[in-house]
């Protein structure tokens, strides 16, 4: 009986404990909505926390037809990281000084990217991709809304990045996580009869 009680709770344990090199990106299942001028954040996060600082964040908009006179030729970013720095060479020249990444929170694999200023352009889906992640999905995409009939809030509540990151805490609770006050009552059960 002890035996099968450990073997519950080791079985229990280990599935709610990631693998380590098992990573993956995750962004934010709820579109953005922002009022032109406004400052957003397109959350994007590894899971779990990993520091990423000395890995190439990519952040591009795969909807954005591609600048002809844009040089070098090939993929223009909204914001690139590689080897610890901004790269602005190779930006989209409209996202030029208007992006950021939180260099705070990188070594806890927050890649999250602020965008001041948003305007209708900015609109559409936003790729976050780390290349060199060990791990089975290295990419996410991130809506931005961009509503004309809104105005430029003067003060909020919680800034839109805080109410998005808990919208997304509170609907998605994975499956094992809602199971484990269960499971330890089941457990307790058993070990008890």
């Amino acid at each position: 009986m002890m035996l099968r009680c450990r073997f519950l709770l080791f079985a229990l344990f280990s599935a709610q404990t990631p693998v380590k090199g098992h990573y993956k990106v995750t962004g934010s299942h709820q579109p953005i909505v922002a009022a032109p001028g406004e400052d957003v954040v397109l959350l994007c996060q590894v899971e779990p926390e990993f520091d990423v600082v000395d890995l190439t964040v990519e952040w591009s908009k795969p909807d954005l037809k591609p600048d002809p006179n844009y040089r070098p030729k090939g993929m223009g970013y909204v914001h690139l990281y590689r080897d610890n720095l901004e790269v602005p060479d190779m930006k989209i020249f409209s996202y030029k000084g208007r992006t950021a990444l939180f260099a705070d929170g990188l070594r806890q694999g927050n890649i999250s990217l602020r965008i001041t200023n948003v305007t209708a352009a900015d609109e559409g889906q936003y790729r976050c991709f780390i290349p060199k992640l060990n791990g089975q999905i290295k990419s996410s995409t991130v809506h931005l809304i961009i509503d004309q009939n809104s105005s430029k809030t003067a003060t909020t509540k919680k800034p839109l990045h805080l109410q998005t990151r808990q919208n997304d805490l509170n609907g998605g609770l994975s499956c094992c996580s809602s199971l484990t006050p269960l499971m330890v009552v089941w457990i307790l059960l058993i070990y008890s009869a």
